[in-house]
C-alpha cells in the first residue's frame, strides 16, 4: 500500500515530492532522486507536448498527466489555457469521443450508470466519489454530443473534459467534481455494431422508465452531495428542455446546451451592439438551427428583450425560427415545446409557403442579427450574408457550429462578403482576419467563457438555485468588457484571458444570488469568498 499515493492523482506530486514527504510517506527509492518543483515539471511536460506532431497525440499526453497528477496538470493547462483548449474539449474531444471505446485506458474517476440498474445509482456514485466533498458533478446521457450526436457511454469524455475546464479556468478544486455519465442505450448503429463499444448494447430507453431513472439520479445526488451543482450536458433535444425545465426552480442545476450557449451568444451580442451603438429591443433576431441549442439562445435573447422593457407580445414579433423545413409556422408538424412560442403565423406573409430555405426568409425578414446552430456547413451563403447585409448597417452573424467542419460560414468571408461591417463570432477558435487594412479579432462564442464563472459564482455564494437574473447577470459582465472603440474589435474576450474574466463572471453571478437572498449561508463579501472558495495548481 505504500505506493498508492503514487496512484492517487489529486494526491500524487511525482517528482515533487520532497526527501522528508518520501520517508513519511514511505516511497523512498519508488521515484528519480530529483526533487523537482512543479514549475520544472511544467516545463517539461510542455516540451514533450510540442514535440507531438498531431492535436490527438497531444491529447494524449495531457490525458496521461491527468491521470497521473492533477495539480500538475492544472499547472501546465494554466499557462497555456488558449492554446490547450482546443486540445482538451472542442475540436479535439470529437475524435476521442467517437473512438472512447478503442482508445479506453482508465475511467478518470467517473460514475458510469445504467439504466438497466437503478439500484446501482447511490452505490457507483459512492464508489466514485470516495472520501471527496462532491460540490461539481457534469452528467450526460450521450445523446446530443457536440455537433456529432448519439454517442452513448463514450459521451463520458464529455463530462471530463467539461470538469477540466471549470478547474482551469474559475479555479474549482478538482477534487470537488465528479463526472458521470447515464447509459440509457444509443441509438447509433455504427456503435451497436462495434464489438469494442464499452456501452449498453440496446436501442436508447425513452418516455416514463427514462423520466423514472432521471429523477431517482437527481434524488441520490442531493441526498449524498447536498451543496452540489448540478451541471447537465449534451442529452438529446427530446429530453434536455424537460430535464432542465423539471428540477431550476428548486435545485440548483444547470445545462450548458440550453443556457450557456444562451449566455454566451447574449453576451457577444451585447457586444457587438456596444461596438455598433444599437439597442437590443430594435433587432430582428433569425435563428438558424431550432434544436435544443438554438431554441434556448432564442429564449435567452427574448427574455432579455422583456427585461429591456417590451411587452412579451412585443418581443416575440422581433423572432423568426428557420429548421430544416425552413420557417418555422404555427401550424409546421411536430414543433417542440420551446419552438412554439416563436413560430410565426402564415398570414404574416404574402409569399408564406416559398419560405423553404433560408435565403428566401432573409429575403422576406430582413434580420439584423442571424445566429447558426444548424450544424449544417456553408449554409451561410455568400448570397445569403449579402442579403442580410444589404439592410443593416452592422449585421451580427454568428455560425456557432461545432466542430469546425459543420460550421455555417467561416469569418473571413463572413468579414469579406460584409465588406468588414459583420459583427461575427464563431463557435470555434477563428484567426484573425486581415482586410482593408484593418484586423478584425473574431470572438469565440465558447461556452467556456462564461460556464466556469457561472458555476463558480453559484457555489461560492451558497446559491439555492440558479435563476434568469443570475444568467442575465453573467452575460452583461462578460458583454461589458470589449473595448468598441478599437478598429476590428472582437465581440467577446479572448480565451486567452478565462481565468480573469471567468472571476468578472463568477462575482457577478454571487452578487445577483446575495442581492435576492439566494446564498444558503452568510457572506459579508463576495469578491473574498470567491478568492476563499479557488484552488490553485500548486503544491
Amino acid at each position: 500500500m505504500t505506493d498508492s499515493i503514487l496512484n492517487d492523482p489529486f494526491k500524487n506530486k511525482g517528482t515533487g515530492f520532497t526527501e522528508e514527504e518520501r520517508e513519511q510517506l514511505g516511497i523512498v527509492g519508488m521515484l528519480p532522486p530529483k526533487v523537482q518543483t512543479i514549475d520544472e515539471q511544467a516545463n517539461q511536460v510542455y516540451q514533450q507536448y510540442q514535440s507531438k506532431s498531431s492535436a490527438l497525440e497531444k491529447r494524449f499526453l495531457l490525458m496521461s498527466i491527468f491521470n497521473e497528477n492533477r495539480t500538475l496538470f492544472f499547472k501546465v493547462f494554466s499557462q497555456h489555457v488558449a492554446e490547450f483548449m482546443p486540445i482538451v474539449y472542442d475540436p479535439t474531444i470529437a475524435t476521442t469521443v467517437e473512438k472512447y471505446s478503442e482508445f479506453f485506458v482508465q475511467p478518470q474517476n467517473a460514475a458510469f450508470l445504467s439504466i438497466e440498474n437503478p439500484e446501482s445509482i447511490e452505490a457507483t456514485l459512492k464508489n466514485a466519489a470516495g472520501d471527496r466533498d462532491i460540490r461539481l458533478l457534469c452528467v450526460t446521457d450521450g445523446e446530443g454530443i457536440l455537433g456529432i450526436g448519439d454517442w452513448g457511454t463514450q459521451g463520458v469524455d464529455i463530462t471530463v473534459g467539461k470538469l477540466m475546464v471549470y478547474t482551469a479556468a474559475a479555479g474549482i478544486d478538482p477534487s470537488l467534481v465528479l463526472p458521470v455519465v447515464i447509459d440509457a442505450g444509443t441509438n447509433n448503429e455504427a456503435l451497436l455494431n462495434n464489438p469494442l463499444y464499452l456501452g449498453l448494447k440496446e436501442h436508447r430507453v425513452r418516455g416514463d422508465r427514462y423520466y423514472t431513472y432521471i429523477d431517482q439520479f437527481v434524488e441520490t445526488v442531493e441526498k449524498l452531495f447536498p451543496d452540489v451543482y448540478l451541471h447537465f450536458e449534451d442529452f438529446g433535444r427530446s429530453n434536455a428542455a424537460n430535464i432542465l425545465n423539471k428540477y431550476k426552480d428548486h435545485q440548483l442545476v444547470f445545462n450548458d446546451d440550453i443556457q450557456g450557449t444562451g449566455i454566451i451568444v447574449l453576451a457577444g451580442i451585447i457586444g457587438a451592439l456596444n461596438i455598433s451603438k444599437q439597442k437590443l429591443i430594435d433587432q430582428t433576431y433569425l435563428c438558424f438551427g431550432a434544436g435544443t441549442a438554438g431554441a434556448g439562445i432564442t429564449e435567452r435573447i427574448y427574455n432579455e428583450m422583456v427585461a429591456a422593457g417590451l411587452s412579451p407580445e412585443e418581443a416575440r414579433k422581433h423572432f423568426y425560427m428557420v429548421d430544416k423545413q425552413g420557417l418555422l409556422f404555427t401550424d409546421t408538424p411536430g414543433l417542440t415545446p420551446e419552438q412554439k412560442p416563436f413560430a410565426r403565423l402564415r398570414s404574416e406573409f404574402a409569399n408564406a409557403d416559398e419560405l423553404t430555405d433560408l435565403l428566401a426568409v432573409v429575403k422576406a425578414i430582413h434580420p439584423t442579427i442571424m445566429v447558426g446552430t444548424s450544424t449544417q456547413p456553408g449554409t451561410f451563403t455568400e448570397e445569403v450574408v449579402k442579403e442580410m447585409a444589404a439592410h443593416t448597417d452592422r449585421p451580427i452573424i454568428f455560425p456557432i457550429s461545432n466542430p469546425t467542419k459543420l460550421i455555417e460560414a467561416h469569418a473571413a468571408d463572413l468579414i469579406k462578403w460584409t465588406n468588414g461591417k459583420g459583427l461575427v463570432a464563431t463557435g470555434v477558435p477563428s484567426d484573425d482576419v486581415e482586410y482593408n487594412g484593418i484586423s478584425y479579432q473574431i470572438g469565440q462564442a465558447n461556452n467556456a467563457l462564461i460556464y466556469p464563472g457561472l458555476g463558480m459564482g453559484a457555489i461560492a455564494s451558497s446559491a439555492s438555485v440558479l435563476n434568469d437574473q443570475m444568467i442575465s447577470a453573467a452575460a452583461h459582465s462578460l458583454g461589458g468588457i470589449v473595448d468598441p472603440d478599437q478598429p476590428g474589435a472582437a465581440v467577446l474576450p479572448p480565451v486567452s484571458k478565462l481565468s480573469s474574466f471567468s472571476d468578472t463572471v463568477a462575482a457577478a453571478v454571487a452578487q445577483s444570488a446575495v442581492d435576492q437572498k439566494l446564498n444558503q449561508k452568510p457572506i459579508q463579501s463576495v469578491s473574498d469568498v470567491i478568492q476563499a472558495t479557488k484552488w490553485e495548481p500548486k503544491y
